[in-house]
């Protein structure tokens, strides 16, 4: 192993912590903890599907980032005895690189790809047909002697993930049969998968300091995994056996998520909003520059949280800060046209 692999530092490398994300991922339904009406009609087709000899219906899961789309792709994958071939709607550049992706596929494999939403219109018009017919409609040679060839695909299961579900075109969002919408997750949920979590990489933590840790994860498993594994580093360093609530909230300070799983960017944004310009309304690409960070990243990684525990609200013209924002940064709080109203 060369020096640049060694991880001498005593805290994970990249390729270790991806490596024990994947490894945190149930394998089956039954082991997928949460979302119970999803995984109940998610079951139901795939029991029926195999009774039937026949592949799963195209899947569409929706939901904002860190619920576990891609893990259900994989258990789809698992419970259907399939190959999962994953890739992303940026990644496919071209029609070319889609219809290569399709014809490996063999008998109930299942091919995710992620962000769906972002695919081009071009390889959307490949996806219909493999979807709907079982087969690809390729064009073959340039000008007067182009010809349409069909190329005939084997049964496979598209099993697509979004964080847009509106922004899918209607053509493409019909033809996916089961159709499932990811939710954010209850408290106990999270802190049972803390425990399993926890348990899997051998960490030592009381039932209460697993509570406190799911309480800040922001309702999604993949914080959740995220912050035990940074507590870890903690612990490692500091020599403790067993994470107590003291050590790990003491932990979560130093990494700057607060009571409510806010991180430093979240309260940011709250503070400009508040601070700047009265709690709003506030365009988001204003606030992007202001922060210095991608849109994207604002709508799909921070506003979702914030809108569900009421502390931000988006309208027409803007996202808005709430008084519930402002009473948790200890913040003073005057509407915009209450300040204009005191300028007369």
């Amino acid at each position: 192993m060369s020096a640049a692999e060694q991880n001498t530092t005593g805290f994970p490398s990249l390729r270790e912590d991806a490596a024990e994300d994947k490894a945190l991922r149930p394998t089956r339904l039954q082991e997928f903890v949460g979302q119970p009406v999803l995984k109940d009609r998610l079951s139901v087709s795939i029991q029926a599907a195999l009774k039937r000899s026949e592949p799963l219906d195209h899947v569409l899961l929706s939901g904002p980032p860190g619920l576990g789309k891609t893990t259900l792709a994989s258990i789809v994958a698992a419970e259907m005895g399939g190959r999962l071939h994953a890739t992303s709607a940026p990644a496919l550049a071209k029609p070319g690189d889609l219809a290569r992706v399709l014809t490996l596929l063999e008998e109930t494999d299942v091919l995710f790809i992620d962000e769906i939403h972002r695919l081009s219109r071009a390889c959307e018009e490949i996806l219909y047909p493999a979807m709907e017919d079982g087969f690809i409609d390729l064009i073959v040679g340039e000008g007067m002697g182009a010809q349409s060839v069909k190329l005939p695909l084997k049964p496979f299961t598209l099993v697509g993930a979004t964080t847009r579900s509106g922004s899918l075109s209607a053509p493409l969002k019909s033809r996916f049969g089961i159709d499932l919408k990811l939710e954010f997750y209850e408290l106990s949920d999270l802190t049972q998968i803390v425990i399993r979590s926890a348990a899997l990489l051998q960490i030592g933590m009381s039932s209460a300091a697993a509570s406190l840790i799911a309480e800040r994860s922001r309702m999604t498993p993949r914080a959740a995994n995220r912050l035990l594994r940074r507590i870890r580093d903690y612990a490692t360093v500091e020599s403790v056996a067993e994470i107590q609530p003291e050590f790990a909230a003491q932990s979560l300070a130093s990494l700057g998520v607060d009571t409510l799983g806010l991180t430093e960017m979240d309260r940011k944004l709250l503070t400009l909003l508040i601070e700047r310009y009265g709690g709003g309304p506030v365009g988001v690409k204003t606030l992007a520059s202001l922060v210095d960070e991608e849109e994207q990243t604002l709508e799909e990684d921070h506003e979702p949280f914030m809108l569900r525990l009421g502390l931000m609200e988006k309208t027409p013209q803007g996202r808005m800060a709430t008084e519930k924002a402002a009473a948790h940064l200890g913040l003073s709080f005057v509407k915009k046209n209450e300040v204009q109203q005191t300028l007369f």
